[in-house]
């Protein structure tokens, strides 16, 4: 490649301080997909949501989030990616405004919809931010731990935050908290981002695939959420599956057809790009499955108040900044990275292991302890190099959108595995009940057996998470095939001579 091929990218003399700005909109948005659910059931009292219509307060949300990130992405690519961030951040702001001041559920469902709206343009944006902000391998490696360690932690913090927040204050401040959170983020942005020239993709917006990926990806999402009330043989859900195939092998056959994709397919086919989107979907799964079975199984058998709860996370958060910020960082510039990401997962599914042997009187600091210590440094061992890689080998003026694409896999990961492994869980603590109620005679054995039929369900579901955890490491070990991130700094795309030199200069984000 010719010198003159090559924009000047001189690393931005403010982009760590970029970063703290960066990482606190990434909080803000990972934390908000836990911290309501902890306020639930008092938002629910408080507005008159009916136990059927409760559901909405988190699938609205997962809805629009889910569904217009690759939208997201590519108005990052078109729009520039400090404004679209800027942007998100005051849209989220404002959005959350509306939902702590709601009275009533419509109301709130339009707020937390507006928030997934306005997420979608803020996630992609700060990913690909990073992307082009951090070139050289081993500052890349730092800030992508940093971001890697609140990307797998952010869930957790949530949940301490609103065990805090609904307990102490009113469930209206787990919405509220996000205003000062989005204005600091926004203005730092403002002021101190310095979004490197060139790598624009000023090409016309397709719109026929915006529509088939957004639809696509609701049909997909509200299919699962719609599983976990309604089971899988409901006629809506089959319907919501369906469409979404039918919808999603168009958009792939309209994606190979139109002159600007909104997803090229060259993001998608590049081997460690599908390896580090499947294998870090797959492993959402069993994520989102634990954070909603330790929450119960903490609560409701072990009778931890909110807050306790809460705090019963952190040695999760520990192991996630342990693992992300000095095992990923240090090693990735050393090491493969399929190297780091299957031992990493396969330590994960050791902790999660240990998880299924769960029982009403397991003591915490012999079991669940350990195993989230485990859970967290292989999360955040593999979840940090998987951030980096997520757009390794493309053009800038793609960056929006392959960021985008691994927050989807994140987004339908989790979808998911609320729905599969709760679904697995019920169906096994039924089944403990009919086999056993014969033996329950007095209130207190029934309570026990409930107790007991409730953890049952738990280790059942968590079993199959050790399983998909095991098959993570394998989708990493064996698709996940690039050397350790030691080169050159990357460069942009945009005017080289070759097609393929922006292939074998690597470019990152989560």
């Amino acid at each position: 490649m010719s010198q003159s091929a090559v924009p000047s990218l001189a690393p931005d003399p403010k982009r760590w301080k970029a970063l703290v700005f960066i990482a606190l909109a990434q909080l803000m948005v990972v934390l908000d997909a836990t911290i309501v659910n902890i306020a639930l059931p008092s938002a629910q009292d408080d507005l008159g949501i009916s136990e059927g219509n409760k559901q909405w307060v988190i699938t609205a949300y997962a809805l629009a989030f889910g569904g217009l990130l690759l939208f997201g992405g590519r108005i990052a690519d078109l729009w520039g990616r400090k404004r679209t961030f800027v942007l998100g951040l005051v849209g989220f702001a404002a959005a959350s405004a509306l939902g702590g001041a709601a009275t009533g559920q419509a109301m709130m469902f339009g707020a937390r919809a507006l928030q997934g709206v306005f997420g979608a343009l803020l996630a992609p944006a700060a990913l690909s931010l990073l992307a082009v902000m951090f070139t050289e391998a081993k500052e890349r490696a730092k800030a992508f731990g940093i971001y890697g360690a609140i990307a797998g932690g952010g869930g957790a913090v949530g949940l301490i935050l609103g065990g805090f927040l609904t307990e102490y204050l009113d469930w209206r401040w787990t919405f509220f908290v996000n205003i000062p959170f989005a204005i600091v983020a926004a203005a730092g942005a403002y002021f101190v981002i310095r979004e490197p020239a060139g790598g624009r993709n000023r090409s016309p917006l397709d719109i026929p695939g915006v529509v088939l990926s957004t639809l696509g990806l609701v049909a997909l999402v509200y299919g699962f959420t719609r599983a976990e009330s309604d089971g899988w043989s409901d006629a809506m859900t089959v319907t919501m599956f369906v469409s979404s195939v039918v919808l999603l092998a168009a958009f792939v056959v309209t994606e190979a057809k139109v002159r600007h994709p909104l997803l090229p397919l060259r993001v998608l086919t590049e081997r460690n790009r599908g390896g580090i989107y499947l294998s870090l979907g797959l492993a959402v799964i069993s994520m989102f499955g634990l954070f909603l079975f330790l929450t119960y199984y903490l609560q409701i058998v072990k009778g931890y108040s909110p807050v306790k709860t809460g705090f019963a996370f952190l040695p999760m958060i520990f192991g996630m900044i342990v693992g992300s910020t000095q095992i990923g960082t240090r090693l990735m510039t050393r090491v493969a990275p399929r190297l780091l990401m299957a031992p990493g997962f396969l330590l994960a599914a050791l902790g999660m292991l240990l998880l299924t042997q769960l029982d009403i009187d397991t003591s915490y600091a012999g079991l669940i302890m350990p195993a989230q210590l485990m859970l967290g440094l292989g999360m955040g061992t593999a979840f940090m190099p998987a951030m980096s890689l997520a757009t390794h080998g493309v053009e800038p003026r793609d960056a929006g959108v392959a960021s985008a694409m691994v927050n989807t896999s994140q987004q339908v990961g989790g979808a998911i595995g609320t729905a599969l492994l709760n679904t697995i869980a019920a169906s096994a603590t039924t089944a403990y009940i009919e086999d056993h109620v014969a033996g329950a005679t007095t209130p207190a054995a029934q309570k026990v057996l409930a107790a007991k039929a409730m953890v049952n369900g738990y280790t059942h579901a968590i079993w199959w998470a050790v399983g998909i955890l095991v098959v993570s490491a394998v989708i990493a070990a064996v698709l996940i095939t690039t050397d350790a991130q030691n080169g050159a700094p990357a460069a942009s795309g945009e005017g080289a001579e070759d097609p393929d030199d922006a292939v074998k200069i690597p470019v990152v984000a989560h």
